[in-house]
């Protein structure tokens, strides 16, 4: 036995041993891992499976990184046959390349079959992105996007339909890379008409988004906002489309001064967003909208959002201005926005923060009114730092009238008699709980709603019940009968 389990220890040894000697497979090349999206783009198409195309579209932000002009021609080379015109058209767009080069270049595995048309937009997708790189490129990737998305719709191909989505959102940064985003709009719009006519749900949430972004660049919220009543955002999109569309939609609602709105947009678009490394910018973007709406809305955002590893930095300014807001000191508050007035403007956040300084000053009177019992008019003039004893007056009378302070104004002495402060009961705090109480009957209802129960499962207990019967009838008859005994029913029975 000892012999046994000593084979059995030397075995396990040796099997430890090679597995610490396997290493990970290289990863794939470049080259090899376009050709392998080419054979899926040719599998989805063959079995009508949109997600073999989904899968390759998924990796294209990780491939387009790692691909230079090299790599994708001869990518070129190795997928079509040698005398494929629609090969020399793709060398053509390609930086450095010519018709007598690429004549002289000799196919190791000459091919019969030309791909199919799916697989020739993914190559000219790519290509976009590599003519994209840099600024000499804009030009000559403009003029390819717009050709790539004419061929789109000339073809008309359903299977085609998940990079279409891909090759509008290139022409859109071919246009804002360029300058001329402005130019972009009317293209955008016909191809969003078209897509919807075709029911091309995926192209046409990239359109919606694209326009968004358009007009909203340009500070043109009225055009955004009739764009937003007048379409529907397809159901059956991506996250990444739905977290795109409701930032948008946040950043509309708020200029339009419907913060609940807006907060609700981007509460949605933080929650659809990609995880935090893998889209930072996009997730600071929408977080300095949703602190700044929370603000506005009379909150306070928790702390542990600024210790976040991927936005602190990117949140300090917005910090200081949570501080200033929070203390309800005007001259804090002053100095902070002239501070970061720079990086405001940058992020398009400037114009709303300034709509802040009534908040800092209700702030400020209500840490007031429950400090004194009566101050004169001048003491809060002097504390608030405001102009005159007439501003002071007029805020406070519009802080009692809108109920953020109880209290009112002795215009013969110029002063502010503050309301002692309230207890814990009165028909506020019912009303509070009443809706509270709501809500939850109201979570409970939908919760009991989404509930799913297996098809026919009420037949199965309906059955069980009818035999369960059957049996105590049967043996209720055979105990009248005398066919059974005590040793039958159990001892004791």
């Amino acid at each position: 036995m000892a012999d046994v389990e000593m084979r059995k220890q030397d075995e396990k040894k040796e099997e430890e041993k090679k597995e610490e000697n396997k290493t990970p497979p290289p990863p794939p090349t470049p080259l090899a891992e376009i050709k392998a999206n080419v054979a899926l783009i040719d599998k989805a198409v063959s079995t009508l499976e949109p997600r073999f195309t989904h899968r390759v579209l998924r990796s294209l932000t990780a491939l387009r990184k790692r691909t230079d002009v090299t790599v994708l021609r001869n990518a070129v080379e190795d997928i079509y046959p040698k005398e494929s015109a629609t090969k020399k058209s793709l060398l053509s767009w390609l930086p450095g390349s010519s018709d007598s080069a690429a004549s002289m270049d000799i196919d190791p595995k000459p091919t019969t079959l030309e791909p199919v048309p799916e697989v020739e937009i993914y190559l000219r997708l790519l290509t976009t992105y590599i003519l994209l790189s840099s600024s000499e490129g804009y030009a000559k990737a403009l003029q390819l996007a717009k050709e790539t998305g004419e061929k789109i719709s000339q073809l008309n191909r359903r299977s085609m339909d998940p990079i279409a989505a891909k090759v509008w959102y290139a022409v859109d940064r071919a246009y804002e890379l360029g300058g001329d985003l402005a130019d972009a709009r009317p293209l955008l719009l016909s191809a969003q008409r078209t897509a919807s006519l075709r029911h091309d749900d995926e192209s046409q949430a990239a359109l919606i988004n694209c326009l968004l972004r358009n007009y909203i660049h340009y500070s043109l919220f009225d055009q955004a906002d009739k764009l937003v009543s007048k379409t529907t955002f397809p159901t059956s999109a991506s996250n990444g489309q739905f977290a795109r569309y409701h930032y948008y939609l946040g950043r509309i609602k708020v200029v339009q001064l419907n913060y609940s709105e807006a907060h609700r947009n981007l509460q949605q678009a933080i929650r659809r967003a990609p995880q935090p490394r893998t889209a930072p910018g996009f997730y600071q973007a929408v977080h300095k909208f949703f602190i700044v709406v929370e603000l506005l809305m009379g909150d306070i955002p928790d702390r542990s959002l600024f210790r976040h590893p991927v936005l602190e930095k990117a949140l300090i300014a917005y910090f200081d201005i949570v501080k200033a807001v929070r203390t309800g000191s005007l001259s804090q508050f002053q100095s902070t926005l002239s501070k970061h007035t720079s990086t405001f403007t940058l992020d398009k956040t400037y114009t709303l923060i300034l709509r802040l300084r009534q908040n800092v000053i209700k702030t400020g009177i209500r840490r007031l009114s429950l400090s004194y019992s009566r101050i004169s008019l001048r003491d809060i003039c002097h504390k608030l730092h405001l102009d005159s004893e007439e501003d002071a007056e007029y805020i406070v009378g519009k802080a009692i009238r809108d109920g953020v302070i109880e209290g009112r104004i002795v215009h013969e002495n110029g002063w502010m008699e503050c309301a002692g402060q309230k207890g814990g009961y009165g028909p506020e705090v019912s009303d509070i709980y009443g809706r509270r109480i709501a809500f939850c009957l109201d979570l409970h209802n939908q919760s009991v709603k989404a509930m799913r129960y297996p098809l026919n499962a009420h037949r199965k207990e309906l059955a069980a019940a009818e035999g369960a019967r059957e049996r105590e009838k049967e043996l209720a008859k055979e105990i009248q009968e005398g066919e059974l005994d005590d040793e039958d029913l159990g001892g004791d029975f």
